[in-house]
């Protein structure tokens, strides 16, 4: 069949479905990090963003990532991981929402 899905289909129950929709943004970042950490090594694909950064912030950021011998792409990714793991760490251990100044990344 011309178009068909090269891996299976998957189907959910309305209970399931129902149970989705009713998740908390702060359940949805959970639940996807934990499916990438699940993935393992597996590569996501990635998208580009455009992110506006005062001028002597980046360049300041960028010459200390140079002096650390990391690309600042790939800084500003691995504190968006950080991020989101101290951010889902708290509602792990107690099932409840992150302090305001987690989830803001505000100290």
């Amino acid at each position: 069949m011309k178009g068909a899905p090269d891996r299976p289909v998957q189907y959910f129950s309305d209970e399931y479905l129902a149970r989705c929709r009713e998740m908390s943004p702060d359940e949805v970042v959970e639940f996807l990090e934990n499916f990438r950490l699940l993935r393992g090594g597996e590569p996501l694909s990635s998208r580009l963003i455009s992110l506006k950064v005062p001028q002597a912030l980046l360049d300041a950021f960028k010459q200390g990532c140079r002096l650390a011998g990391v690309r600042y792409q790939t800084q500003i990714k691995s504190l968006m991981s950080d991020w989101l793991r101290t951010v889902s760490a708290p509602r792990r251990a107690g099932r409840g929402r992150a302090p305001r100044s987690v989830r803001s990344g505000r100290p």
